[in-house]
């Protein structure tokens, strides 16, 4: 448990320095568009910063496929959450952006839901699913990412019209968030499939799953959608609220789909039900915009 524990962590840290060195690189790349999505690539692939954060991201991936071999998915992403305090306090010191006094209490709120679910968990009690029937993951993911591309759609068909009030982000970040939702549960699907016993089998097992076309699709979608809106947003609050829809994503249908077990014990179950319920609470009371700059007189 506890070489998952540290496994977690380590994939905070890779994906908080990943996300505050790419918005560092995009402040300096012209206006990005989703509707553009080959010329997002190639203007991405002109910075050097930029592929430096985007390995930085890539680690992180590859960690959380260790952290699914050892942790239930529910205590996972409460400890994916807590990756929110370096973020701010990296976009903070790299990037000078400032939390409002909401958005602060709010992300408090996220860590008090944090320690509920990692409170929650204990070795040798919760059961880590080794795979899921494919039909119940498509039946989980497929609207999922029709849900996300819809939001992301109608978020910019919004920011295009004129006198519009200033986004925040929180929208971007809810629509990124179902695709890599999407993504974290291909994630624990392939690190289920990487169990045979050689490579050529782990291989054909993990071709003949849902898992890595998932993958595919939410990594170029994700891609251009994300940098898009992370150019356009403040890092601080675009990456937590998709940290938190992702965290609950999978957290809950992932254990679902997966078959893990909620703790029996009614105070452990109550704390893991409880930190998911609060997180939720406290993204659906974040502002949805940002106030409207001042003109000076």
């Amino acid at each position: 448990m506890w070489w998952g524990v540290g496994a977690a962590l380590v994939a905070n840290a890779l994906y908080s320095v990943g996300f505050v060195v790419e918005k560092r690189a995009l402040g300096s790349l012209p206006a990005l568009s989703a509707g553009r999505p080959l010329r997002v690539v190639r203007v991405l692939l002109t910075s050097p910063l930029w592929i430096v954060g985007a390995l930085a991201l890539a680690a992180g991936f590859g960690a959380q496929l260790i952290v699914y071999r050892a942790l239930p998915i529910a205590a996972a992403q409460g400890i994916f959450v807590s990756g929110l305090v370096l973020l701010l306090l990296l976009s903070s010191a790299v990037l000078g952006e400032e939390s409002t006094g909401r958005e602060r209490y709010a992300l408090g709120g996220v860590l008090v839901a944090l320690l509920m679910v990692v409170a929650s968990v204990r070795e040798g009690e919760d059961v880590v699913s080794g795979g899921a029937p494919w039909a119940v993951v498509l039946l989980v993911c497929v609207p999922a990412l029709g849900a996300g591309v819809w939001l992301y759609v109608r978020v910019e068909s919004r920011a295009a019209k004129r006198h519009r009030v200033p986004t925040s982000g929180i929208g971007y970040g809810v629509a990124v968030g179902l695709l890599y939702g999407v993504s974290s549960l291909a994630i624990k699907g392939t690190s289920s499939r990487l169990t045979g016993t050689g490579p050529g089998e782990a291989a054909l097992s993990l071709l003949a799953s849902p898992y890595p076309y998932l993958l595919l699709f939410t990594a170029g979608a994700g891609l251009v959608m994300s940098q898009t809106a992370l150019q356009r947003c403040r890092a601080s609050l675009i990456v937590p609220v998709c940290t938190t829809v992702t965290s609950l994503f999978t957290a809950v249908l992932g254990t679902l789909a997966f078959g893990e077990t909620l703790p029996e014990d009614p105070l452990l179950l109550a704390l893991r039900v409880g930190g998911t319920a609060l997180a939720l609470s406290v993204l659906l009371a974040m502002p949805r915009h940002d106030p409207r700059p001042t003109v000076p007189s």
